[in-house]
């Protein structure tokens, strides 16, 4: 999974979210028989629930809660201050509550919210002392609009973009314009020279992404008859023009004092690990991580040959072979029906085999749009909102290009051969990301445990696990693939603390992604940007969410050996939410292991 708000204005919003991006992600839903301690939980999430939707109501909405579709984030002076009072007085509360409370499983909610508004807090204030306020405001736009245009989203709330949009150009009464509360935002600390300038790549790839995002509002307007309504001809028209204006900006005033080198503060990167669930210093990852890196090359060098010989390929050096399976393209119109396939295949294996318990709906995947793709490059999937969620899915979204730092647009051939769909598959629908959400949403989850306990570590490591269950029934190609993205998890790893650690060049990064690991240079460059600026420390919670979940499950078959039931053990998994690794072990310890014994 990928996340779609890495906004620095959106800093309250990532307190959901463990503070990284997602691709807009809302999370689950309370189911409606949810039990009486998931009610009083949900009561006391409400405490930063409230906070955020007043301070962000663009995620606020694609939450679920009502009432925010016309509003936009609190740009204006002094928001660092009324968010810092916000998470302050919501964490007093709740360690209060804590104290107090009888239930241990609301207890434990409670310290879980209790610590993701201290978390914010620190994180906050790490940023506000070390790094200059820039933000991607054409970004924010873009996200703040496509959270309301959506087909997902009931018709009826969707003319609410038009009242947002007003307001993100100053055109509301009593409002200014986005872009100008940023520039004002920017220039109030310009001069302190202890705060860290936005890095040049950052700037240069989001001057390139500028133009998508302003022709993707235009066309979600068209699609959805936004267009027609009064004013929103006025209102693109003004956006454009003051996206323009702030892209000149940018280019006379923010990128002439950019800073060269992408790495950021030690005690930033830390902070970032910390966030994502990494609870190991970022030197033992990186040994862990080029051990692994070495075995699954020894093992992809041991399947090749067979891969080779099913296709008739000449070369049977991993590389080569997987070179050959990429030239077998589907064409543009064939991708989507395709995936459709092997989702159908890959839900067949896993009722087959017993693998985990799946949800009486289809999964919903389509392509991305161009401005998707320039927000977020990567497949991701899309969770369905978390509070009053309704009819709404999740979605698997596939995304196939992006633009570099000169705006030229860069295509994939990384998920669009046959092969390639298998892993993907897995990963962001079934059984990865869009298993675990719809288990929250139609299971019941507290907002604690599917939305503030959130961290990469968790969901990335459940995703990366999904695609082993299902590798060995998959073609010998697709394992090959599996194999081959399981060495890309292995490779961020090691590259992402290696390159903010100064230990590797971008360079030499691009090589082994592109040599070793076979990537294509358009998704080797938006990994290397994802390590350096777009989310540096998140990428490296696969791997480590895999490991950690792997020991885990081991040992739990050592500890229950004839009695052991992986679908049994899985829906347990899915079943706790987004739980930390160490929490998600001990539940396991206390409740599942127990449970099964004494059947």
């Amino acid at each position: 999974m990928h996340y779609s708000i890495p906004v620095r204005l959106f800093r309250l919003a990532r307190l959901a979210l463990g503070g990284v991006l997602l691709a807009s992600p809302a999370f689950a839903a309370t189911a409606a028989d949810a039990p009486a301690w998931i009610a009083k939980s949900n009561a006391n999430a409400q405490v930063l629930v409230d906070g955020i939707a007043k301070l962000s109501p663009e995620f606020a909405g694609r939450l679920g809660v009502k009432g925010y579709d016309d509003k936009i984030a609190d740009l204006a002076p002094g928001a660092e201050d009324r968010t810092r009072a916000m998470l302050t007085t919501a964490r007093d509360e709740l360690a209060k509550r804590a104290l107090s409370e009888t239930d241990p499983r609301v207890r434990q909610d409670l310290e879980i919210l209790a610590k993701s508004a201290s978390d914010r807090l620190e994180t906050d204030a790490l940023n506000e002392h070390l790094v200059q306020p820039y933000a991607d405001v054409a970004q924010l736009i873009f996200f703040g609009e496509f959270s309301l245009l959506d087909d997902q989203i009931d018709a009826a709330r969707r003319p609410a973009a038009l009242s947002r949009l007003r307001r993100y150009t100053g055109l509301e009464p009593g409002t200014s314009p986005a872009t100008e509360l940023a520039k004002d935002r920017y220039l109030a600390k310009a001069g302190d020279p202890a705060l860290l300038p936005p890095y040049t790549g950052e700037l240069q790839q989001h001057l390139s992404a500028i133009p998508q995002y302003a022709a993707g509002i235009r066309q979600l307007y068209g699609k959805y008859g936004i267009d027609k309504l009064d004013g929103a001809p006025a209102a693109l028209d003004a956006l454009d023009a003051q996206l323009k204006d702030y892209a000149d900006w940018i280019r006379a005033t923010v990128l002439p004092k950019a800073r060269a080198d992408h790495r950021l503060p030690a005690e930033l990167y830390a902070d970032n690990l910390k966030n994502i669930g990494l609870d190991i210093a970022p030197q033992e990852l990186i040994q862990t991580a080029q051990l692994a890196f070495t075995e699954i090359r020894n093992e992809m060098n041991s399947l090749a040959p067979l891969v080779a010989k099913d296709h008739g390929f000449a070369d049977s050096d991993y590389r080569a072979v997987i070179h050959d399976l990429k030239k077998e393209q589907l064409g543009k119109a064939d991708v989507e029906p395709y995936y459709h396939t092997v989702i159908t295949a890959i839900e067949a294996i896993i009722r087959r085999e017993k693998i985990v318990s799946l949800p009486d709906r289809p999964l919903k995947m389509r392509i991305a749009s161009p401005a998707e793709n320039a927000a977020q490059p990567a497949p991701h999937y899309q969770p369905p909102p978390l509070i009053g969620a309704k009819n709404e899915q999740g979605v698997f979204v596939l995304t196939t290009g992006n633009a570099d730092a000169t705006g030229k647009q860069v295509g994939f051939d990384d998920f669009t051969f046959k092969a390639g769909a298998w892993t993907l598959t897995a990963h962001e629908g079934r059984p990865g990301h869009d298993l675990q959400f719809a288990a929250m949403v139609e299971r019941g989850v507290s907002l604690a445990r599917s939305l503030f306990a959130f961290n990469s570590v968790n969901v990335e490591g459940w995703a990366l696990y999904a695609e082993a269950e299902t590798k060995p029934y998959e073609p010998l190609d697709g394992q090959l693939i599996a194999l081959q993205l399981r060495l890309m998890r292995s490779a961020r790893a090691f590259l992402d603390p290696m390159l903010n650690l100064g230990l590797i060049t971008r360079e030499r990064a691009l090589e082994v992604l592109m040599k070793d690991v076979c990537l294509s240079e358009g998704m080797a460059n938006q990994e290397v940007d994802r390590y350096t600026f777009r989310a540096p420390g998140q990428a490296c919670a696969y791997f480590y969410g895999y490991t950690k979940l792997m020991q885990l499950r081991t040992a739990t078959e050592v500890t229950l050996g004839a009695k052991f039931d992986r679908q049994a053990f899985n829906d347990f998994i899915i079943g706790q939410g987004l739980l930390p690794p160490e929490v998600l072990a001990k539940s396991v310890r206390e409740d599942f292991i127990p449970a099964q014994l004494k059947k």
